[in-house]
């Protein structure tokens, strides 16, 4: 509990403007790992240049943040909304739990910048992210999909 506390202590720059943080978020993951843009169909084609200013990365991102948002209020008690997430993220999207991981260090890094998360709050958010992570593989192993 004390992990989420702690994460939630900085995430109201985060909430304040999820589409900025979002964008950051996605344009970031896909500039340290080029092959995650691969995994979003409709961002194949857009170039790393304009990654920054694309208003459907912002929204997609956002999207991505408000989910996390649930998750971290939830502490723990989050069946309820990562059942779906990870039901689509396997059946539809293909999405490997190492894919999890690296959004992971990448939203932790930003919000670092962005929201001031120190080092016990990043230490904090892997923990959190940690177990949510290993809810998904747990759902994903239930559906047969080896991510």
């Amino acid at each position: 509990m004390a992990d989420f506390d702690l994460v939630l202590k900085h995430w109201g720059p985060v909430e304040a403007d999820y589409s900025t943080h979002g964008n950051l978020v996605l344009t970031r993951l896909f500039t340290e790992h080029p092959e995650t843009q691969e995994l979003f169909p409709k961002f194949v084609g857009i170039a790393k240049g304009d990654l920054a200013g694309n208003a459907a990365i912002s929204a997609h991102g956002a999207t991505v943040l408000k989910k996390l948002g649930e998750l971290l209020k939830a502490k723990g008690n989050h069946a309820t909304i990562l059942k779906p997430l990870a039901d689509s993220h396997a059946t539809k999207h293909k999405i490997t739990i190492n894919n999890f991981k690296l959004i992971t260090e990448v939203i932790i890094k930003v919000m670092a910048e962005k929201a001031g998360l120190d080092s016990a709050g990043q230490q904090a958010m892997r923990n959190v992210m940690s177990v949510v992570i290993a809810d998904i593989d747990a759902s994903y192993k239930e559906l047969g999909f080896s991510g």
